[in-house]
């Protein structure tokens, strides 16, 4: 956009690398003030020149013209001419048959596809309704449609973020960004600048429009609104995408064009030869001729596919799956490669430890999710009593007092409120047999050094009924490893064996866990407050915890079902490589050890790209132009694709495919519209049922082919015989083709 008035900044360009700029200089090439903000006369003048901050309103097809679409289809032509014609010859019955079924055909795809239609505005619904900002000096609430390009956003736990902003300054703030890049939990955020080229999950020092701030404060430039922000170039590649024919609409264009060509051939031939050979009349003929092509064009057919997909569309709702479009129940069936997005929909959502290393030994954790169930293994043996394993419950213990998140049951289910991480270790504690409030009555918190990202790490202070100090430490491992200079061993402390810390730890992050230390340190004489001071030295190391997010169980059957009917599984995340090849294996997609990442797809071209996903079942660090690639290219090289997702990043790919499935309970409006299914219980299960009951369809749907064109055949070739069998006008007629 040209700049109107000599001074002002540059137009803010989509994709603009603003991340890999110094902090400082993003507000001198915006010229905004870090002390002061804008003023009101330059947001109006950049307001005028930028526009207002929102998305173009998606375009809605009237109800006239959905039910008009559904007249479009060659073989609904056929039955039309066929109608018009016996209109002419006044057969008035037939006429009024094949109306009504055209009609009806055409109202109830119109219904089906209503239902899919209503105005839901997805894409615009993220953006924030209100921002506040720095404006001449004072914070003031504004609506965030009038946030322009250089605007100091300040940031706060349970804002949305209302447009691209660049972060100046961070206070312990993660904000949750699955909405765009699929990561299972919160990312923390700095302000340093990072890689220009990196990978939008990978811009920690930018905060986009439409994510959650899930803990701490911040404030940020505003680099990009509109359709200039990440949402907004995800709403315009998604506007792109153009409509797709499903594989039933496009057997069924096929077959009508074929049956059409042998119809009329076969009563041009038939009035060639009863005209010419035969020497019949004229009229008569013609007449004869125009029966032979009535009677074989099977007029009941669209109301039987109909019907059969209406019938499919009920029995799947049952089973979870609804479908937004009739012909996508006959696609389900042919589908040959299911392309998933992983958090959420193969694996649960929540973080869960699964490995737990201390001096002594290594200790896996049964149990999934945030409910406490679950028992512990060592070296193969099950069902370890915790009161054997006095090292895991000190750690437990650490993890549960030095935490801020809390779990509750509600309905039968468990609910977390904090960070996922931290939720993780309250389950641990709780599957330890661990007490939470009996805990903290006992070890109660006197002070806190709260997680921030300048020094990755959380400590608290406790003090015990004698009187005695404790200070819990947790965070990352190389940050607590060099603040211990002993580890507990048979419960006693020994000096550090940073070796054996370096490998066990190695090992754990190749499965792909994301690692937590926790250590504690006594304290001689008791304090009143926790200084920076007193964490930088004299701990004692009490283990490792790895973390996943565990695949569903249900996912693990499913995957296995899908593979042994012959369809591939295919993972794209957002997600780290090593993370993503670790899911890959449980689920039993890729070797666990091959994922192909954004940066490598973005070196290849398509055909090299077509090579690759027949050979590469994990795909990491996908974007949403990757995700669409993806698709394209299993398409082009001859699948049934069905597209999986919850995200806004996942909506161009499920619109491009052939089928795309979002799923209801996670899913983002935005990725509800671009679906043609929604699984109602976000269960990749559901897709392998659904599958099965497409398949059923399609044979449903061949059987009747096999039956009725048999039935229209007789019919045309009763009048054929007729016309093979008659005589001239001197001759006696053996039949009349007229019936």
């Amino acid at each position: 956009m040209p700049i109107k008035k000599s001074g002002e900044p540059p137009a803010p360009v989509s994709g603009a690398a603003w991340h890999g700029m110094p902090a400082e200089e993003v507000l001198q090439h915006l010229k905004g003030d870090r002390r002061r903000g804008l003023s009101e006369a330059e947001a109006r003048e950049r307001l005028d020149q930028w526009g207002p901050n929102r998305l173009p309103p998606p375009r809605k097809r009237s109800t006239l013209w959905r039910l008009l679409s559904q007249f479009n289809n060659l073989l609904i032509y056929v039955l039309l001419s066929s109608a018009f014609v016996t209109l002419l010859l006044g057969d008035y019955v037939d006429t009024t048959v094949i109306v009504a079924v055209v009609v009806l055909n055409a109202c109830l795809g119109s219904i089906q596809e209503g239902k899919a239609e209503k105005a839901i505005e997805a894409v615009r619904d993220l953006l924030s309704p209100s921002a506040c900002v720095l404006r001449e000096g004072h914070r003031k609430t504004i609506p965030a449609e009038q946030l322009v390009p250089g605007d100091l956003v300040l940031l706060q736990s349970g804002d949305k973020v209302p447009a691209d902003l660049r972060l100046i300054e961070v206070r312990s703030l993660s904000i949750d960004e699955a909405v765009l890049t699929g990561e299972s939990v919160p990312v923390e955020k700095i302000v340093a600048p990072v890689a220009s080229d990196a990978p939008v999950g990978d811009r920690l020092c930018m905060a986009h429009s439409g994510t959650l701030v899930t803990y701490g404060q911040g404030i940020g430039v505003v680099t990009a609104t509109g359709t200039a922000t990440e949402i907004g170039r995800i709403s315009t590649l998604l506007a792109q995408v153009g409509a797709r024919a499903t594989p039933l609409l496009v057997k069924i264009e096929q077959f009508a064009r074929w049956l059409t060509a042998i119809i009329l051939g076969a009563a041009a031939a038939t009035f060639a030869f009863g005209w010419l050979t035969r020497g019949l009349d004229l009229k008569e003929t013609f007449m004869a001729a125009v029966s032979l092509a009535v009677a074989a064009i099977p007029e009941g057919l669209p109301a039987i596919v109909t019907i059969t997909l209406a019938v499919g569309v009920q029995r799947m709702a049952k089973r979870n799956a609804i479908l937004r479009k009739l012909p996508a129940v006959e696609t389900l069936g042919s589908v040959t490669v299911i392309c998933s997005d992983k958090t959420g929909t193969l694996t649960r959502n929540e973080m869960t430890v699964h490995t737990v290393v201390t001096a002594d030994d290594e200790i896996r954790v049964g149990g999934a999710g945030y409910r406490p169930q679950g028992g512990f293994s060592r070296n193969g043996i099950a069902a370890l009593v915790t009161a054997d394993l006095p090292h895991l419950l000190e750690l437990a213990r650490a993890g549960l007092l030095c935490n801020d998140a809390t779990l509750h049951e509600e309905n039968g289910g468990w609910r977390l409120d904090g960070d996922p991480t931290e939720g993780a270790l309250v389950t641990l504690a709780y599957k330890a047999g661990l007490n939470p409030a009996f805990e903290q009555e006992a070890l109660p918190r006197i002070d806190a050094i709260p997680f921030e990202s300048q020094h990755r790490f959380m400590a608290t202070l406790h003090r015990d009924l004698s009187g005695h100090g404790l200070i819990f430490l947790k965070g990352a491992p190389e940050v607590v490893l060099e603040r211990c200079h002993r580890q507990r061993r048979q419960g006693q402390d020994e000096p550090i064996d940073p070796a054996l810390w370096h490998r066990r730890t190695t090992e754990i992050a190749a499965r792909g866990q994301r690692l937590l230390a926790l250590a504690v340190k006594p304290l001689a004489k008791p304090a009143e407050a926790l200084t920076f001071e007193d964490t930088e030295g004299g701990f004692t190391l009490l283990g490792v915890v790895g973390m996943l997010d565990p695949a569903r169980p249900e996912a693990v059957e499913a995957v296995a079902r899908c593979l042994s009917a012959g369809i591939r599984v295919k993972m794209i995340t957002g997600d780290h490589a090593v993370t993503a090849c670790a899911v890959g294996a449980e689920l039993g997609i890729g070797d666990g050890t091959r994922a192909l990442t954004g940066t490598e797809i973005e070196g290849l071209d398509a055909p090299a790209l077509r090579r690759a996903v027949g050979e590469v079942d994990v795909f990491a660090r996908a974007s949403p132009e990757h995700k669409l690639r993806l698709v394209k290219a299993l398409r082009e090289a001859g699948h049934v694709v069905s597209m999986t997702g919850d995200g806004v990043n996942d909506a161009p790919a499920l619109k491009a495919a052939h089928i795309g499935v979002a799923m209801g309970q996670r899913g983002t409006e935005v990725a509800k519209e671009a679906a043609d299914m929604v699984l109602a219980d976000d269960n990749f299960a559901t897709i392998a049922a659904a599958v099965e009951e497409g398949r059923t369809v399609y044979d449903n749907l061949r059987k009747t082919l096999l039956f009725i064109m048999p039935t229209n055949g007789g019919e045309g070739g009763v009048i054929i015989a007729a016309i093979l069998l008659r005589h001239g006008p001197s001759g006696h007629p053996l039949a009349d083709p007229l019936g």
